[in-house]
Order: structure tokens, then sequence, then C-alpha cells
């Protein structure tokens, strides 16, 4: 006859077995993501922040993902897609520019006065991406989004107005296409990444830098130099982001776990990332007007004779694709027709 006291013991020891094995089936991951930034900037604020801790909460406390901003792994900015790749991080938020002709796909989207609005044009490199990146330029890693930044502009210690101003002056550019659109019109392209240019700017190293509004007043840019310079309808240039994973961690997941990771990336967060950086632009163009800085904005008729000083940017681009067997052609062409096709929808 079964006791209650047997019964009870045979309980106990259940329980106790079902609590030894909850950790194997539970299978707790901890990911590191690295990136570049002050996490108080907008970019770890207000976009991996909000992907770590829904990762987080989907995966019901399953994946862990810790966050270390500003290089606290070790390495410079150039190194995230290589600490990607080889496991030094799990995850990584990088500017792909930073490896300039590595991904050379991704500059369709960074060419001189193609980006329209940051979600436009991070839905189509999405697309693009899936359709001629994934599977060959970024086949080592596992990228969970693809983005742009908002209209990036010209922030100098002087005024440009037209593309005369920037002869003889030290630009920091972010990437391949507006270093060559800054050589193209008589100033001196400066590769620096973007933690770098506070420095650069109050040592004289460069006259001025392109980057998008959003990140001016986390660098302080605003108090650094007195002028912002504008363009009308199209931008100068934007850049892309990838935020990448290691291959072999990711593939290490559990379905399921690899299933909160997919619900939680691709197109819809990629819009999402590349919005909300957009969005972030005017509060910091509000506070350089607050600080008495000089804005700029050129109007369409100025804009255009820039745009028209780009074109050989355009032509060299092409040539520089065909020698790596790309079409670049094709993808300017791809790349316009998405764009022109998404804006709409995001306006």
């Amino acid at each position: 006859m079964t006791t209650r006291r047997t019964f009870m013991g045979v309980a106990a020891a259940v329980a106790l077995a079902a609590m030894g094995a909850a950790p194997a089936f539970a299978q707790e991951v901890t990911l590191k993501l690295h990136q570049f930034l002050p996490a108080q900037a907008n970019v770890p604020k207000l976009i991996l922040d909000v992907w770590a801790d829904k990762v987080e909460e989907d995966s019901e406390g399953r994946i862990k993902i810790d966050r270390f901003p500003s290089m606290q792994l070790g390495g410079k900015p150039p190194e995230l897609m290589d600490q990607a790749i080889d496991g030094v991080a799990d995850i990584v938020w990088t500017v792909v520019g930073y490896t300039p002709g590595r991904y050379p796909s991704t500059e369709v989207f960074e060419l001189p006065f193609m980006m329209t609005n940051a979600r436009a044009v991070s839905h189509a490199y999405w697309e693009m991406f899936e359709k001629h990146m994934k599977d060959t330029e970024f086949k080592d890693v596992h990228i969970l989004a693809t983005w742009v930044h908002g209209p990036g502009l010209i922030h100098s210690a002087d005024p440009v107005e037209t593309p005369e101003d920037l002869v003889g002056m030290k630009i920091r550019g972010g990437g391949r296409s507006v270093n060559a659109l800054l050589e193209e019109l008589g100033a001196t392209p400066v590769g620096m990444p973007v933690p770098a240019i506070p420095e650069g700017l109050s040592k004289g190293v460069i006259d001025g830098t392109t980057i998008p509004w959003e990140v001016t007043s986390a660098l302080k840019v605003p108090e650094l130099v007195e002028n912002h310079t504008e363009f009308t309808g199209k931008a100068l240039y934007t850049l892309t982001f990838v935020l990448a994973m290691n291959k072999d961690k990711y593939e290490s997941l559990p379905e399921d776990l690899q299933k909160v990771i997919d619900d939680n990336s691709g197109l819809e967060f990629s819009v999402f990332a590349g919005g909300t950086m957009a969005d972030a632009d005017d509060p910091s163009r509000e506070f350089a007007l607050d600080n008495g800085n000089n804005v700029i904005t050129l109007d369409e008729e100025q804009t255009a004779v820039w745009r028209e000083r780009a074109q050989p940017i355009y032509d060299k681009w092409v040539a520089d694709m065909a020698e790596k067997g790309i079409d670049g052609q094709a993808l300017l062409d791809e790349a316009t027709a998405l764009i022109e096709k998404y804006t709409p929808q995001y306006q």
C-alpha cells in the first residue's frame, strides 16, 4: 500500500529531478553586443537597447544580452566586423564603410544624393541585401538588420554654401563615396571613426565633418563648430550600417531561440532603426540653433549645383564595381527604383 509519506518522497524526488533538468532544458544563452558609441548616444539608447530588451523579453529570460559600448571589449571600430566573424563579440553594430571596399554593394546607397528618407532607403537596403549580399559579401556573418542614417550634411568652422567653399578644407568623411565627393570638390578628406571627431575638431586636425544631425549633440559638435550646411531634396549622402551576429553562435542556438532573434530582426527592425535615427535629427538640430549656430539650408537651385558636381562619383563608382566583377549600373538602377518606390510610403 502506498503511504502518504512514500508519495511525498516520490513527489519530492520528481521535483528535484525536474529542477536539475531545467537549466539544460532552458538552455540559457548570454550574448555579447559590442559597438563604438557611448551607451547614452541615440543608437544604443533608442535602437540597440530596445532590440536587446525585446529579445530578452521574448525569450522569457533564456537569452541575456550584455552590452559593451565605446569598444569596451577592445579593438578599434574598423575591427568590429572581424570581431563578429571571429567570435570576439557575438553581435556587433558598425558602420559598413569602416572597412572600405570590403562590402562594395552597400556603397550604392552611400552615393551622393541617393537618399530621400531613412526609412525608405533602409527598406530598399534590406531588400537588396537579401537579393545580392546575403550569400556573397556577408556570407561570413549572420546579418540581423541593415539601415542608414538620416540626411548627411556638412558641419564646419567656416560657412559652406558652394562647392568652391570646400576647397582646401580638411573634412572628415564617413565612407568611401563621401570621401570621393569631398576630394572631387577640392577638399582633403580625412578618415576617422565617429568617436574621434570631437578631438579632431578641437585640435584643428579637421576643419569640419560630415555626419547626420542626430549624433552631433552627443559629440558636442555644435560647441566645436558654428556652421551647418543642409541640402534640399535628396541628401548629400548617407552611410550604411549593419547589426551582425557571429554565424556559428546563431546556428548553435536552439530553433526556438533562433526564432526569437529572427522575429525581432530583418526588414521591420531595419526600417525602425533607420527611422529612429532620422527622428533624432530634429532635437539635435534644435540644440545647434539654441546654441546660436548658423544653419545654412541650400535651396533646390543651389543644391542642383552640388548634384551636378557629384556626377563623376557615379561614373567612377560604376567603373570600380566593374573591376570587382559587379554590375554597378544595375545596382544603381535597382536601388534608385526601390528608393523611389518606398519613399511615398514613408513620407
